[in-house]
């Protein structure tokens, strides 16, 4: 690290040396943060124009800068990688450097304090819309797989075992509403850092007369912070992000789970493309979901980022620290392997091919309806539970299902199980109709589901 100079740090002035190499290195953000530069640009913009308007800084200066400014993120918007120099600590010295001599009136009425917490406030605004819009395409594809092959019939699972039948669209719209929440989230995080804390200065408010309402608008920032101090040692709005993400994550890990299990020959519920699968490479008859099994390891790192992140901030003291530098690194992870995430699943999920269930005639997961139409009857529901599981009883000891009853022994448990009622009741194909009712997997009800799931992404 060089001496006290041109090439010091941008506070080494009160210094008598340089830091330590060490310590510098240990110390220095502009590996990451530079990923910030766009953001860096368009606050300094807002800045340049704040101060122009309050007369702190002439009209031909402020344009000079303002054009360097605009010069540089054109370029950077084309590709343009940011070069960083030995002494640059951070993205903030780094573009002020490459503005060059006019690049010193930058930083009158700003602190590095407010200027970082400004451009975390724009890029989390912007991964949070963005991240809304991936999951919009996430759900669509699960509408488009619903449309296609919804109308199948499968085996609805509690515990891992085989329940009641539902309609395949039923079990797939389940995790539409689930990333329908998951985008009300991400928009929620997006609002929650639409405020901006520029002109909160260092930690008391900008020592010139700049309007932080007017680079707030500037910016499209609906709101300032009421409080300086609060300005630059919030995070929340990161936290916001962060547990929306987290959230999601765990979704997509429920999907991939799913999809692992049922693209087994044990469930063999699917069948995957052959564009989202991997083989081995020793055991040439493979066909490994390994895309979706990522999907599932992967929620990991975004658990574990958010999680870093709060215990980050945890016992933080007033006002800015620099523990609040590692915050940028975690949210860019988080961010970046949830979108992933998301366009993976949206890209899989309409050529997954689902195979029908064989439910065979008298499937021992219609016990349920079989005790609904003894309660029609007129039976407590807790009879009709007990009558209903001495029939599963006889059907398990004669190596079956229902269809191993005869008429006498179904008449002996009820007078109510004559044979034109069990012609429907053990009908697998009818059970879904019988589960009429809001919420339910009766085919009208899933058809005004999917209106609804349609109406919710218009």
């Amino acid at each position: 690290m060089p001496e006290r100079g041109e090439k010091s740090p941008i506070w080494g002035s009160r210094f008598a040396e340089g830091p330590d190499p060490l310590f510098f290195a240990y110390g220095r953000s502009v590996a990451w943060d530079r990923r910030l530069a766009p953001e860096d640009i368009r606050g300094s913009l807002a800045h340049v124009h704040a101060l122009a308007a309050a007369g702190v800084l002439a009209p031909d200066v402020a344009a000079e800068l303002a054009s360097a400014l605009q010069s540089l993120g054109d370029r950077l918007a084309k590709g343009f990688e940011l070069p960083i120099e030995p002494q640059d600590e951070d993205v903030h010295g780094a573009i002020e450097r490459l503005l060059g001599p006019i690049g010193g009136y930058l930083h009158a009425g700003r602190s590095r304090n407010d200027q970082v917490a400004l451009d975390f406030h724009l890029f989390c605004k912007a991964a949070a819309e963005e991240l809304a819009a991936a999951v919009k395409e996430l759900q669509a594809a699960i509408l488009a797989l619903c449309e296609a092959q919804g109308d199948k019939l499968w085996w609805g699972m509690t515990h891992l075992q085989p329940a009641q039948p539902v309609l395949v669209a039923h079990h797939w719209l389940a995790y539409f509403w689930m990333f329908e929440r998951d985008r009300g989230r991400f928009l929620w995080a997006a609002g929650q850092a639409d405020r901006s804390p520029l002109g909160a200065g260092a930690l008391a408010g900008a020592g010139l007369p700049v309007d932080p309402l007017q680079t707030a608008r500037e910016l499209g920032l609906s709101a300032v912070y009421d409080n300086s101090m609060d300005a630059v040692s919030d995070r929340d709005f990161a936290l916001d992000l962060g547990h929306a993400a987290a959230t999601t994550a765990l979704h997509l890990s429920r999907l991939g789970e799913e999809i692992v299990l049922f693209a087994s020959p044990a469930f063999g519920r699917l069948e995957l493309p052959d564009a989202f699968a991997t083989g081995s490479s020793m055991m040439p008859q493979k066909k490994n979901a390994d895309g979706a099994e990522l999907l599932r390891g992967r929620a990991g790192r975004v658990l574990g980022a958010h999680l870093g992140l709060m215990t980050t901030l945890k016992g933080l003291p007033l006002a800015y620290v620099r523990d609040l530098q590692e915050d940028k690194e975690a949210v860019f992870g988080i961010v970046d392997t949830t979108r992933a995430g998301v366009r993976l699943a949206a890209a899989m999920l309409p050529r997954l091919k689902l195979l029908e269930a064989r439910i065979p005639r008298g499937d021992l997961s219609l016990a349920t309806d079989l005790a609904d139409y003894l309660v029609r009857c007129g039976e407590p529901f807790r009879e009709a539970h007990h009558i209903v599981g001495r029939a599963v009883q006889a059907a398990v000891a004669a190596g079956g299902d229902f269809t191993c009853l005869d008429d006498p022994t179904w008449r002996s448990m009820s007078a109510h199980f004559t044979p034109e009622a069990l012609s429907n009741l053990l009908d697998p194909s009818l059970s879904p109709g019988r589960r009429a009712v809001p919420m339910g997997t009766a085919p009208a009800e899933v058809a005004k589901q999917l209106a609804r799931a349609y109406q919710a992404l218009a």
